[in-house]
């Protein structure tokens, strides 16, 4: 439902044990029982698997990294939004030599 004043969207309140439903201009009605809430939480996992086949490597940029696991200094990296809109990048890379995968956030 909406404020007939405003036009804003009118938030579901409790005041002395009464159900209301206000606005931020200051409208209150007690019509309350044609509103209906619902609210649907999905929880996702935190963990990302990146696949990336073979063939695929050949068309990634390459980079300066070094290797965490062998050492080696060239690694193919991609750019993953992993996190919220506002968040930047994750950075993944992928060693030239030994194809072990890791994440840079910076």
């Amino acid at each position: 439902m909406f404020c007939p004043k405003c036009g804003s969207i009118l938030v579901p309140k409790r005041e002395d044990n009464k159900k209301l439903l206000v606005c931020s201009c200051g409208y209150k009605t007690k019509e309350i029982e044609q509103a209906t809430i619902r609210e649907k939480v999905i929880k996702k996992g935190k963990d990302v698997e990146v696949i990336i086949e073979k063939g695929e490597l050949e068309t990634l940029p390459k980079t300066e990294a070094e290797c965490p696991k062998c050492s080696h200094r060239k690694a193919y990296f991609w750019l993953i939004q992993t996190r919220a809109g506002d968040e930047p990048e994750t950075k993944f890379l992928k060693c030239e030599k030994c194809g072990h995968t890791w994440r840079d956030y910076n």
